[in-house]
């Protein structure tokens, strides 16, 4: 039975995975035996990264690239198809968010935030699902946020491009389905990270946060490994263009 959730041979592709989540989901996609393309702007860490799991004994290799950039997206990939033949994988992690009250979010800000959070996800699915479906078999797994079905002040275009996310999740999904690729996505809660620091240190609205969700906490990041490793493997080919809210209850809860 845990045979179906065996990810070994496969090339997995997560971005924004130097750090935060992406480096839980990474970390968890190792485990399982994929080998795990390491990707932020960042190369040194990214190099640091694979270094840590290759100091366990796992697989991975380092695509520092900027994910609003067509032409290093179109290069990286084409670069992890040469080097492997494969990509099976695609987390479609990186992500940005701003703060500013709707008078004052510029029109920068804006695009900044849906041309991270959700053209580099149209991007990068549209280029690594060439590959895929050569293969005829695949997983996209977008993440999205519990902002792409609720919302709070301040955050407009953050919310906007992951309801966003969630739409070409289900667009892809029913394009791709005959062809092998599935494509689903993961709505984490509030996790601890580099995004979120400023208002976790008001204990006010950590508290608040805490207590809005039934769980009672803020989530773990470890607490993402079992949903992009269902998504990733086997045990899903016959689920598509699905939501996954991993938040403790949040979106559920009244």
């Amino acid at each position: 039975m845990l045979d179906m959730f065996s990810l070994k041979g496969r090339v997995a592709l997560v971005t924004g995975s130097s750090q935060g989540l992406g480096w839980a989901m990474a970390e968890a996609l190792a485990g399982a035996g994929a080998h795990i393309v390491l990707n932020a702007r960042n190369a040194a860490k990214c190099e640091e990264r694979r270094k840590d799991l290759e100091a366990k004994g796992q697989s991975a290799s380092v695509a520092a690239f900027d994910v609003t950039d067509l032409a290093q997206i179109t290069k990286a990939v084409a670069d992890i198809d040469r080097a492997h033949g494969r990509l099976d994988i695609l987390v479609n992690n990186a992500g940005i968010v701003t703060r500013n009250l709707l008078h004052d979010v510029t029109e920068e800000q804006w695009s900044s935030v849906l041309d991270t959070d959700l053209t580099a996800c149209f991007r990068l699915a549209r280029e690594a699902s060439r590959i895929m479906v050569r293969h005829n078999w695949g997983r996209i797994i977008n993440i999205s946020s519990v902002m792409g079905v609720i919302a709070r002040p301040s955050i407009a275009p953050y919310v906007a491009s992951k309801a966003g996310v969630h739409g070409l999740t289900r667009a892809l999904a029913v394009e791709l389905a005959s062809k092998g690729v599935t494509v689903n996505c993961i709505g984490p809660g509030f996790y601890p990270g580099a995004q979120n620091e400023v208002v976790r240190r008001d204990k006010t609205f950590y508290d608040w946060v805490s207590n809005r969700a039934p769980a009672g906490r803020w989530g773990d990041p470890a607490e993402l490994g079992g949903a992009v490793i269902y998504f990733a493997s086997p045990a899903s080919s016959f689920c598509t263009g699905q939501v996954l809210m991993v938040d403790g209850g949040m979106t559920i809860s009244l």
